[in-house]
């Protein structure tokens, strides 16, 4: 089983797989992190609903860790919600967020709202190692990130330990087998109810129209009088939603990577395989194309030495440390570096060092990829994701539905294909609702959307078609590789989109970056 989610590559992110390059006995090494902790205790005072209690940011993480100094300017807070907007007496759930105040030169317009996607990425952990990449931004407005309900700091779904989350993410991705079949099952049946043992309250209050509701109260209480957002990935999907919902709060909204929210369980699953794909075969050929690639002299004979060594793991996975490298988790691995031209190099290295017999580097892109750092403790990035996922659509398929969607997704790509969410979905403990998939932001201003041709997660078709569904939506195309325009470095995607956020500069139709 492999479910692939939408995180867009930061540059923070990118630069260190670039630095562990270089050596790969690095990828097993860091500090003691991942500790879970608050933000700072806000003064009474500050705790009603409504308001958010600023305060020095005190548990950042970054990866490897926790980080040991503030980053200049920053301040962490939280935001008191409803638990369950239905019933408001029912209890309440805080909402972490993180701030960067606008340094200049320029009128201030307001806070930025960020959601780097996912679901489950954590956007206060994001943010504090991103924020530099958004300078040009934050000279007019206060950049504003959170982990939604849900994620780390706001109720972090948790489902079990070290060692439920280790078997959970080290199954094999595609069952050769019946026995190996009712094995996988197994493992996410019971994934599924450590969920449920572990973060049973949260779990129905868990989804994007809540976290919608989070971001209208966020409005609120920092002041502005529209929403102005930058959503990434899954990011596009939330946003979606608040502006079906609020279309009149609507600011300035750029949604970069775009879903389209509209997709069933199978459709999602055989698009998003196609996509994986698709930059499969584009990191074979661009390593092959000046001779110096480790695993294969062209690109069929480098990904017959990759399908070779993941069957040799199925049998016999490699020992790194006190671990071991599965088939699963190598596949994992790969998919990770498809993300961003900038970890192929490293993905050449990790999977020629792996063909000898050295796991370390496949590993560290898998852990990087589940949130599992150096102490063996998780970031909640793969509770919360099918927490979000499931919550968000009412199917549950049945054991024939996933197994036709299995050998469909199989024929897109024997590396990637599998039955996607819907393996876990059919084992959630709580019921789902499509109520996010209707989209219609009618009455907004122009949100602009900008879609990647070589996107892995995000296909580019559902660009034209979340587009579409707004009814308010502006597209742009971004024709190149990787998950995510924005932090691409690509100079044309910044200036269309910087134009927009900064001066209110809607994109023509038909804009394509770069530039011809």
């Amino acid at each position: 089983m492999h479910v692939m989610r939408g995180i867009p590559a930061t540059a923070a992110t990118a630069a260190l797989s670039m630095a562990l390059a270089a050596t790969l006995a690095a990828c097993g090494a860091g500090e003691d992190g991942g500790r879970e902790g608050g933000t700072a205790a806000p003064s009474a005072a500050a705790t009603t609903p409504g308001a958010i209690a600023w305060a020095p940011c005190t548990d950042i993480k970054r990866p490897g860790g926790q980080r040991a100094t503030p980053e200049p300017g920053e301040e962490c807070g939280k935001l008191t919600v409803p638990l369950d907007y239905a019933d408001p007496a029912a209890g309440t759930i805080d909402i972490a967020l993180i701030r960067f105040k606008a340094t200049g030169p320029g009128e201030r317009i307001g806070s930025l709202l960020f959601n780097f996607g996912g679901p489950g990425a954590s956007g206060v952990d994001t943010l504090a190692q991103a924020a530099k990449a958004f300078g040009a931004l934050r000279t007019r407005y206060d950049l504003v990130s959170f982990d939604p309900r849900g994620v780390e700091r706001s109720s972090g779904v948790r489902c079990g330990g070290t060692a439920e989350m280790d078997e959970y993410t080290s199954v094999d991705s595609v069952p050769e087998d019946a026995a190996e079949r009712a094995e996988i099952e197994k493992v996410v049946e019971g994934f599924a109810d450590a969920c449920e043992q572990t973060s049973g309250k949260v779990l129905p209050y868990i989804g994007t129209v809540n976290a919608a509701e989070d971001m209208e109260r966020m409005r609120a209480a920092l002041g502005d009088a529209k929403l102005n957002y930058v959503g990434m990935s899954y990011g596009t999907h939330l946003g979606a939603v608040y502006a079906t919902r609020y279309p009149k709060n609507v600011g300035r909204f750029l949604l970069d990577a775009p879903m389209d929210p509209s997709l069933s369980m199978r459709e999602h699953t055989l698009a998003q395989t196609a996509g994986f794909q698709q930059a499969y075969e584009s990191f074979l050929k661009d390593c092959v194309k000046d001779g110096q690639c480790k695993i294969g002299a062209d690109a069929d004979a480098a990904d017959g030495n990759v399908t070779a060594m993941l069957e040799k793991l199925d049998d016999k996975p490699l020992a790194v440390g006190g671990r071991e490298l599965t088939q699963g988790l190598a596949v994992t691995a790969i998919a990770s570096a498809l993300y961003s031209e900038q970890t192929w190099p490293f993905l050449d290295q990790a999977l020629s060092t792996a063909m000898r017999g050295d796991g370390q580097g496949l590993m560290f892109l898998a852990d990087t990829y589940t949130g599992r750092e150096p102490d063996g403790s998780y970031s909640t990035i793969m509770s919360s994701f099918p927490a979000i996922s499931c919550v968000d659509t009412a199917e549950r398929p049945d054991e024939a539905e996933l197994l036709k969607t299995e050998k469909e997704a199989l024929k897109v790509s024997p590396l990637f294909g599998s039955a996607g969410m819907g393996s876990v979905c059919s084992s959630w403990p709580v019921a789902g609702s499509d109520e996010s998939k209707k989209i219609d932001a009618s009455g907004s201003a122009p949100i602009m959307v900008i879609a990647g041709t070589g996107d892995p997660a995000t296909p580019y078709e559902w660009g034209p078609k979340l587009t579409e569904q707004l009814g308010t939506g502006v597209l742009v195309t971004y024709k190149g590789e990787g998950h995510g325009a924005y932090m691409s470095g690509d100079e044309c995607v910044k200036q269309v989109a910087d134009g927009y956020l900064l001066d209110g500069e809607v994109p023509a139709e038909g804009t394509t970056c770069p530039k011809e």
